[in-house]
């Protein structure tokens, strides 16, 4: 269950990689432009802007981010990745740090590759900071004697789960893509208490929420609220550096 409030803390420093991303996208007049995972569709909107006659096509996997998206007046529906089938007029997909959540989307990017028509683009961007210690502190944390029997079924992400540029260029250029992919490092300056605990709380940490009810929540946070302290020591303002690392693909079929 997503929480699209919560989601939208440092909306603009989410916000960033999405518009990296669809700045490498060349595309001039697309027939259909699809966002897979929409979210809360503030960016989706966005796209609807640049290319005003296109299709805009949303969808995401929560009923709660889809309810918010299309608040704000986002045509989105409830869809799995997994089970998308592109349109014929499908000129440009994006899915903005979504994929890093499906472990088979190496067969995916193929499968859409081959659905497409030639000249579509396929531009998505992932997370590459799974062996930063915002992650290996929750996983560390997890298998502690504490926590392991509890938290046994929750998946807990590492690096493997998405490639490095090279990997998806390799994988796109075998398929018969012109591939652009390039990684970034943010250097992301975070206000308030515990302000990287806040910003995984919305995203990696939710499985862990899930499984844990209320009280045992509040102590597993608290616990990892000590360690992510340390490894990211407030400065004297009261901010916190935040490397986060991104890994980015604009693949125009071939």
């Amino acid at each position: 269950m997503w929480d699209p409030v919560k989601y939208l803390d440092y909306a603009d420093l989410r916000a960033r990689p999405f518009y990296d991303l669809t700045g490498r996208i060349a595309a001039e007049k697309p027939r259909r432009v699809v966002d897979l995972g929409c979210g809360p569709g503030n960016l989706t909107a966005e796209l609807a802007e640049r290319w005003p006659d296109a299709i805009i096509e949303a969808g995401d996997s929560s009923p709660e981010m889809v309810e918010a998206a299309r608040s704000r007046g986002v045509d989105a529906r409830v869809l799995d990745v997994n089970d998308w089938v592109p349109a014929p007029d499908t000129d440009v997909v994006i899915s903005n740090a979504v994929l890093q959540w499906v472990p088979e989307h190496r067969v995916l990017l193929r499968r859409w590759v081959d659905l497409l028509p030639s000249g579509a683009t396929l531009a998505f961007q992932v997370p590459g900071n799974f062996d930063a210690p915002s992650h290996a502190l929750v996983r560390a944390l997890a298998r502690t004697k504490e926590w392991a029997a509890r938290l046994v079924d929750v998946v807990l992400r590492e690096n493997e789960a998405v490639d490095s540029p090279l990997g998806y260029g390799n994988l796109l250029a075998d398929a018969g893509c012109v591939v652009d992919a390039w990684e970034t490092t943010y250097l992301q300056r975070l206000a308030g208490e515990d302000a990287v605990l806040e910003w995984i709380t919305g995203t990696s940490l939710r499985p862990v929420k899930e499984a844990l009810p209320g009280a045992d929540w509040d102590h597993f946070r608290a616990q990892i609220a000590r360690e992510l302290d340390k490894a990211y020591p407030p400065r004297p303002d009261g901010t916190t550096w935040f490397e986060f690392r991104r890994v980015f693909v604009v693949a125009v079929v071939g």
